[in-house]
Formats: structure tokens, C-alpha cells, sequence
């Protein structure tokens, strides 16, 4: 019997979320087509390339976020698009995969789709059709056969939008509520004083810059409000940890820093409280069950898109629960006397912790998927899409 030729897959991420996706796609892939060699070429990051896919480039020079970094960097993120589409063009895939971050991934696959037309295409992750620039949906579908969603809502966002087709295959978040989710020991340090209240300012460096003050006006009025010593930890990013250090070193109430994702979550399971800016952050959160209030800050110009935003909230959990259950707090309405009047309460048994706490227990059910982990449910969906008798 001759042996069945390499199956050779383009994959493209731009930025470390991406990675991480990815490389649990990877030997999900390679379980899901066991009977073939698989070679990849694309852009990756660390945790892609120790699975083997080694990157055109290094993944931090496409890897920026926000409106004026990207168009202070935008003639070298369109060169490595065209570069990116070049090279993949010279690989000739039998399927392109990306991961998240559109604004460079969709304009790699237009100029690869451009050329070969038959190539199936699979997103990865969907941009937030659902909650501005609607009409990107339906021209997704020009150029994309399939959608991964991580969000149970996205699919019929996407039906509704014209979109492409659409499959939930459950959030990353969902293969880490062993780390999530606090034992009895932890449940009961939860009621114990001073109570723990996580506070989480961001992972990026204009967020550090934004919400760093308002944070520390906050635990100071807090602790006022509360009458009573309050521990407050601040799991900080590697990369940021040295700025975040020299940022609390004149605060009156200074948080006790932890680092590392152990830490972290170590702190969510024995925390009563979480005091957080907008971000997946607030999804970890959720399903660790910390009630939490959040809070974000942006930019003039990124102020100004957030009018076109169509959503009822920018908190993920509030969006999958159906329900405003977290409170938030955004530009103007950020500030340390409306976040201490949100976060009081939830240190106490009442109703607004007891709303977000019955919010949260819903979410299992929202986001199942069964037995299977995502990224094994994702290289099923991907197997079906080169099944499909349109691409044999």
C-alpha cells in the first residue's frame, strides 16, 4: 500500500495567546491524523515552535495591540504580511489554519485565497463580529470556510451575520478548572479575615499606565470603607513585574505581589473578591467563582470606537450568562469611588455577591462541550472541513 503524502498545513498566529492555542492544536492534530506526516510553515511562537513549527519571523514584531502602536509600526506589519502570504504561497498547504489576531491573520489568508482559490481556510477563535463591525461576518465568508469559536454565543452570531460556518469548540479555559476551582480548604479561607482581593491591572503596558492609579486610590478607599485590614495580591506579569514594583512603591496600601501562573491561580481560589480590568482575565475569574468588579481605561481614540460597540457589556461572563451580573466601570465611570462602591459589597455575604455567585454556576453548563478537550474537538472539526467533498 503506498503510504499517503504529507499533509502540509499553513498556520498563522500573531500574538502569544495564539501560541499557546496553537500548541495544543498541534498534537491534537496529529492524534486527529495519525496515519499522516504533518508539516507546518507559518508564524508562530515559543510554544508553537517546541512543537515543531518553526516561525518566518519573530513572533513579537507583529505582535502589537492597540490603534496608534499598530499604525506607528503598520509599514513593517504590511511587509510581513505580504511576506507571510508569500511564503506560505511558495509552500503550496493543503489548509491554512489561523489563530486569532485578524488584522494580520485574515489579510495573510485574502492573499493566499486570492491565488488558491481551493484552499480551505480555518479561523481559529472569531473576531467580535458580535459586538462591532458587524459586517465583517459576512465578508469573512468570502474568504474562510470554517470558524473555531471559543465562545458558546458565537455560531449563531455568525448565522445571523451571514457569516461562515460556525462551531463552538469550547474555550481553552474549560481544560484548567483542576487549577481553577478551590477545594474545601480554600473555600473556607475564602470566609476567613483579612479577606483576599485579587487585583489584576492588566497585562499589557498601556493598561499598567491607565489603571494602576485609579487601583491604588481604590484599595486605599476601600480599606477605609471596610474598617478592617484587607490582604490585597497582585499576580503580575513577567514582563511587567519590574514596572509594576517601581509603580507601588509609594502606595499607601500596597499589594503583595506574586508571580507565575501557579501563583496566580492559587490566589484566585483563596481569594473572596477580585478587583480587575476587562480582559479573558474576568472569564478565569468567573469560573474560578471570584466575584469581582470591573473596571477599564483607554485611550481618546480607542474612547471613541467603544461608541461603536453593540453589546450590553464588555465583561465575557456577563455576555455567556445572559445577564449583567459583574458590574463595570469604564472611562469616566472608572474611578476609585464607583470601584470601592461596587467591591464593598461583594466582601460581604449580600445580594450583589450572591448574583454573581448563582451568575457564575451557570456557566459549566453554558460552556460544555462533553468529554472532549477543545483542541481535540478543533483538529475534528478541522478533519471534517478536508473531508468535506468540495476539498478532497
Amino acid at each position: 500500500m503506498t503510504a499517503m503524502p504529507p499533509l502540509r498545513i499553513g498556520i498563522v498566529v500573531g500574538e502569544l495567546s495564539g501560541d499557546a492555542l496553537g500548541a495544543k492544536l498541534i498534537p491534537a492534530l496529529r492524534a486527529q491524523f495519525s496515519n499522516r506526516e504533518l508539516v507546518f510553515c507559518g508564524v508562530s511562537g515559543p510554544s508553537m515552535t517546541r512543537e515543531g513549527v518553526a516561525s518566518l519571523f519573530p513572533l513579537e514584531e507583529i505582535a502589537v495591540m492597540g490603534i496608534v502602536p499598530v499604525l506607528k509600526r503598520l509599514p513593517a506589519l504590511l511587509r510581513r504580511i505580504r511576506e507571510t502570504a508569500t511564503a506560505l504561497l511558495a509552500f503550496r498547504p493543503n489548509l491554512l489554519i489561523l489563530i486569532d489576531s485578524p488584522d494580520f491573520t485574515h489579510r495573510v489568508a485574502k492573499r493566499v485565497r486570492a491565488v488558491m482559490g481551493d484552499l480551505p481556510v480555518v479561523d481559529y477563535v472569531s473576531p467580535s463580529v458580535w459586538a462591532w463591525r458587524p459586517g465583517r461576518a459576512k465578508s469573512m465568508a468570502e474568504y474562510i470556510d470554517q470558524v473555531l469559536a471559543i465562545l458558546p454565543f458565537e455560531p449563531e452570531a455568525h448565522r445571523r451575520l451571514s457569516g461562515p460556518a460556525c462551531t463552538y469548540v469550547g474555550h481553552p479555559l474549560i481544560e484548567r478548572l483542576d487549577v481553577l476551582r478551590p477545594n474545601a480548604i480554600e473555600l473556607d479561607q475564602r470566609n476567613t479575615e483579612p479577606p483576599s482581593v485579587v487585583v489584576l491591572p492588566g497585562s499589557r503596558r498601556s493598561e499598567i499606565i491607565r489603571m494602576m492609579p485609579v487601583f491604588r486610590d481604590t484599595l486605599v478607599s476601600v480599606t477605609e470603607a471596610y474598617g478592617r485590614p484587607i490582604s490585597f495580591i497582585l499576580p503580575a506579569v513577567e514582563h511587567l513585574r519590574s514596572e509594576i514594583e517601581r509603580s507601588i512603591a509609594d502606595w499607601q496600601i500596597k499589594p503583595i505581589l506574586v508571580a507565575g501562573e501557579a501563583e496566580k491561580y492559587r490566589a484566585f481560589r483563596g481569594a473572596r473578591a477580585a478587583l480587575a480590568a476587562s480582559g479573558t482575565v474576568t472569564l478565569e475569574l468567573a469560573l474560578a467563582q471570584v466575584p469581582m468588579v470591573v473596571g477599564y481605561r483607554v485611550g481618546a481614540l480607542e474612547g471613541q470606537i467603544r461608541h461603536l460597540i453593540s453589546v450590553s457589556s464588555i465583561v465575557l461572563a456577563n455576555l455567556i450568562i445572559g445577564e449583567n451580573v459583574v458590574p463595570e466601570r469604564i472611562q469616566g465611570t472608572c474611578n476609585a469611588a464607583q470601584l470601592t462602591a461596587d467591591l464593598l459589597p461583594l466582601l460581604h455575604n449580600g445580594i450583589e455577591r450572591r448574583r454573581q455567585m448563582a451568575g457564575f454556576a451557570a456557566l459549566d453548563t453554558a460552556m460544555a462541550i462533553g468529554d472532549e478537550w477543545p483542541s481535540a474537538k478543533a483538529a475534528k472539526v478541522i478533519a471534517g472541513v478536508l473531508d468535506h467533498p468540495d476539498r478532497r
